[in-house]
């Protein structure tokens, strides 16, 4: 049996998304026993509406907490958004009225606990909601998105906010601009959380600037698999990316892990091994294979965030959530000090109607005037 499903799905109509869903489950054996707590880990970055494509959706969620429910195990829909109100995201982004429906918890991930790694962790503290130690089995849904810091936000990006609220930016300020030792906390706390499953919504996912200011993109399929890492690298294959552009691919290549070595035979389902989605905007905010990955140079080569005055709305969420400290917001006006700044682009992640752009740093501006590139 393959390690990976990919299921082809135009549409989250609910009776279509039930029988995928199932079909998933099945597939993998996945089955749960009478009163076990099964944690619902979405994705809710923040709070959006369900066409924005920012979120999982709500279809899948509902399909795999019925799944839950009729195994009579007990279903909890969880996050950590980076800076908004959980209850007033969770509504927006339709899990309020699931759990309303279902009869079903859907709460914050809090109450942060010491999460258990693995002797090869490059982290060997990380703090985790103690509502994922507490639970039975775990299963991670996932969005399909671009993302500006971390390139792809996929299956194993997706249980970064079992980490609770704030400290998620201090892990931000902490790692700073190395992306590829950000990639090694991701499969530190990848390892110790061990979900159960992966369901990954690509129905409709985004693209371009993601994983909050990109574009809808029509990938047309959900995946399911026990290990993500073999999904997610399949996936930066199929969106035409490259790996030496993906830092989670170079942090787990740097380990040794198998899943780097792509098979064929890992897959199943609808979607050929062959298969490139085309037109997929990827994005812009470094270009990793102009220079040696160096820390010094770092800063040359990432794209800086930049302020569209005309969009703004003055809400100060970007200065809120900077964890350096480096943004500062009068009068719908940002004033970013770039010498502070960790280009984690939480600014920008954290803007609802796209105020912040990036914009390429002058050394990656520099050779690409030389060399003719985009």
């Amino acid at each position: 049996m393959g390690k990976v499903l990919f299921i082809s799905q135009d549409n989250y109509n609910q009776d279509e998304i039930d029988l995928a869903v199932n079909r998933a489950f099945n597939h993998f054996g996945i089955k749960f026993n009478t009163g076990e707590k099964v944690l619902l880990k979405i994705n809710l970055v923040a709070g959006h509406d369900v066409s924005k494509r920012v979120t999982t959706d709500p279809s899948i969620v509902r399909a795999v907490a019925e799944k839950v429910l009729a195994s009579g195990a007990v279903p909890l829909i969880a996050d950590s958004p980076g800076i908004d109100n959980f209850k007033a995201a969770a509504e927006k982004a339709g899990f309020m009225q699931i759990s309303r429906e279902l009869g079903i918890e859907c709460h914050e991930l809090t109450d942060p606990v010491d999460l258990p790694v693995n002797d090869d962790a490059d982290f060997k503290k990380i703090q985790v909601s103690k509502y994922v130690l507490e639970a039975d089995k775990i299963i991670n849904l996932a969005k399909l998105k671009t993302h500006g810091q971390m390139y792809l936000t996929m299956g194993t990006k997706n249980l970064f906010g079992c980490i609770p609220g704030r400290l998620k930016a201090s892990w931000h300020y902490n790692v700073g601009l190395n992306r590829e030792k950000f990639a090694g906390l991701l499969l530190d706390i990848w390892n110790g959380v061990k979900p159960t499953f992966t369901i990954l919504d690509g129905v409709i996912g985004m693209h371009g600037d993601g994983p909050t200011s990109g574009e809808p993109y029509n990938f047309n399929l959900i995946g399911a698999c026990v290990d993500a890492l073999t999904m997610d690298f399949w996936l930066c294959k199929m969106l035409g990316a490259k790996f030496e552009d993906y830092p989670l691919y170079l942090a787990a290549k740097k380990r040794n892990y198998p899943e780097c070595e792509l098979n064929p035979d890992d897959l199943e389902g609808d979607i050929s091994p062959e298969k490139i989605f085309e037109g997929v905007k990827l994005p812009k905010t470094r270009t990793m294979r102009l220079l040696p990955r160096l820390p010094f140079i770092e800063r040359l080569m990432t794209s800086r965030p930049v302020h569209i005055p005309e969009l703004c709305i003055g809400c100060g969420r970007c200065a809120a959530v900077c964890a350096a400290g480096a943004l500062k917001h009068e009068n719908k006006k940002l004033f970013f000090d770039y010498s502070k700044c960790i280009r984690c682009y939480c600014c920008h992640e954290m803007c609802p109607v796209k105020a912040i752009e990036f914009k390429p740093s002058r050394l990656v501006s520099l050779v690409n005037k030389f060399t003719g590139s985009k």
